[in-house]
């Protein structure tokens, strides 16, 4: 397994970041349509070669397809961030940044061929209904919904549609063993980037952001207010694996730590414009610890806020080296459904440095080959291991030295886990394995469960030898092999975590997972090293 586990968790990083190719900020873009798009000599050329196809082409040709290949092509010899969106990818695409969907309010699988229902949100369309975990979901208005050949996206689509339609379904529910009609009026259905929020001590909130949509800096409001409810004077901000979003989304919460006037970023377009942006009065956590958790993926709006409290003396960004995009994306509409992620600017941190690693036009493969080098060159487990360039030394104003180039380096570094402990993360991030398990182990016998209340699971439930050993041979029927009971404490946790995910939040899950997360840990000793330097020094202004 090791063997395997050191090619599979590379591979995973350079698919992984790829999420970031289609994820950029918004700027205003003041040209108008008549100034962008006259006629020129160019353009003529290229439409006239369609119509020469469409019209006298010997055989029918799709040109529709044509010109997406010609698209793609044209972009191919830019930067590897400005992307064509087609038709058929868009409104997933929209919904996804938008943050929210007309729906039923469900997560399901298909097991076995038939949606079961894992979890339905809480007071959403299908709560109110009264379907439950472990419903099976047959037809919706009267419309196949199980069979090997249905398509997930076919399902989805029978069940999203406009806030305040209904739906007819047909529901078996297998703990009673009966069909029942069920009508369900969709509603918003929210598509969560605050992934998990809780106290970590008692004074220190997480929150966790998966990227930067349109609801973000609200779910980040609600998260903070009830962090702070609860004791919150400190706070660790998670954006590990995210791969950014909306620029002004990323400004908006930058401001929350960072006094009035400070600045947070500048960018400049191809004309040599520059647009600052500074923090406001708005801020909510100024003058508070907080620590930021970075990693190889961290990308883009991730690294503008890492890069504004770093250049500005605020916090501490605790992890590995970000993964260096600089560019700011607008989205055009091309007029057909499909759109296009154009490169508009290059955004600066407030000390001057742009964190875009080196790419050539037109080379996109060497530009995710010199992510794979970071990975072959050790600087996931050494910080000595990173190479930085002289020529791209700033300096911070309280004298601290942060370098340009390829991504943000933290304050303090985390090495990556070892391969196995990596394979155990790959199995619940990327396979999913924790949670079809969990999901199947549910099937059995979801009573055994009914009487626990949240803070019983977590105090008093443990995962037993039986379970532990199910897992083992669920996943060697998987073909994967790991030694298992060397990191039998981890992977009981992990077995605990997806199972309060399913029953209860993903609060409790990433509670259970936070114990065995070394960045997490890390920030655990820092706060205990400030606190006692802090307790020190008023100790000794008393005898002053």
């Amino acid at each position: 397994m090791e063997k395997k586990n050191s090619y599979i968790w590379p591979t995973l990083l350079a698919l992984a970041v790829a999420i970031g190719v289609f994820i950029g900020g918004k700027l205003h873009f003041n040209d108008t349509p008549e100034k962008l798009f006259t006629t020129n000599s160019k353009k003529d050329k290229l439409n006239r070669l369609i119509d020469y196809i469409d019209y006298e082409y010997v055989d029918d040709i799709d040109t529709d397809s044509i010109v997406d290949v010609t698209v793609n092509n044209i972009l191919g010899k830019l930067d590897p961030h400005s992307v064509y969106i087609p038709k058929s990818e868009m409104e997933e695409i929209s919904e996804n940044m938008k943050g929210d969907f007309g729906g039923i309010g469900v997560s399901f699988y298909m097991y076995r061929d038939t949606i079961t229902v894992i979890r339905t949100i809480k007071n959403g369309p299908s709560y109110i209904s009264g379907i439950k975990p472990g419903d099976r979901i047959l037809t919706a208005d009267n419309d196949t919904l199980f069979g090997r050949r249905i398509a997930n996206s076919e399902v989805v689509s029978k069940l999203k549609g406009q806030v305040g339609t209904k739906v007819d379904l047909k529901v078996y529910r297998k703990s009673e063993n009966k069909m029942m009609d069920v009508t369900v009026t969709r509603n918003k259905i929210p598509i969560k980037s605050v992934e998990a929020y809780y106290m970590v001590t008692p004074d220190m909130g997480f929150i966790k952001i998966n990227r930067f949509a349109e609801s973000t800096f609200k779910e980040f409001k609600d998260a903070l207010r009830k962090l702070k409810l609860r004791g919150a004077k400190k706070l660790i901000l998670d954006l590990r694996d995210n791969p950014g979003g909306y620029l002004g989304i990323a400004e908006k919460l930058a401001d929350e730590f960072l006094e009035d006037d400070k600045l947070i970023l500048y960018t400049k377009n191809k004309k040599g414009r520059i647009k600052k942006a500074f923090a406001t009065k708005k801020g909510d956590f100024e003058n508070k610890p907080v620590y930021v958790l970075i990693n190889e993926r961290s990308a883009s709006a991730s690294e503008i806020i890492a890069g504004a409290l770093q250049d500005n003396d605020i916090g501490t960004i605790v992890g590995r080296r970000s993964f260096g995009k600089g560019l700011v994306q607008r989205e055009m509409d091309l007029g057909d459904g499909s759109a296009v992620r154009l490169t508009v600017s290059r955004y600066y941190t407030p000390t001057g440095r742009s964190i875009q690693k080196s790419y050539k036009n037109g080379e996109h493969k060497d530009y995710y080959q010199k992510f794979m080098e970071r990975y072959n060159s050790g600087e996931l487990i050494s910080v000595d291991s990173i190479k930085v360039a002289d020529s791209l030394k700033f300096v911070t104003p309280k004298g601290k030295v942060v370098y340009g180039g390829g991504g943000i380096i933290p304050d303090v570094f985390v090495p990556i886990g070892s391969n196995e402990e990596e394979a155990i993360e790959s199995m619940d991030d990327t396979y999913q394995f924790f949670s079809r398990f969990v999901f199947e182990h549910l099937e059995k016998d979801r009573k055994r469960y009914f009487d626990y209340t949240r803070n019983e699971f977590m105090e008093g439930y443990r995962v037993d030898d039986i379970l532990f050993d199910e897992f083992i041979q669920f996943v060697l029927n998987r073909k994967i092999r790991l030694d298992f009971y060397a990191q039998e404490e981890k992977i009981k946790a992990y077995i605990k975590a997806n199972i309060a995910e399913q029953l209860f939040s993903p609060n409790i899950s990433a509670q259970i997972k936070g114990d065995f997360d070394s960045m997490l840990q890390k920030v655990k000793e820092l706060d205990a090293i400030d606190l006692d330097i802090s307790e020190k020094m008023e100790i000794s202004q008393r005898k002053d």
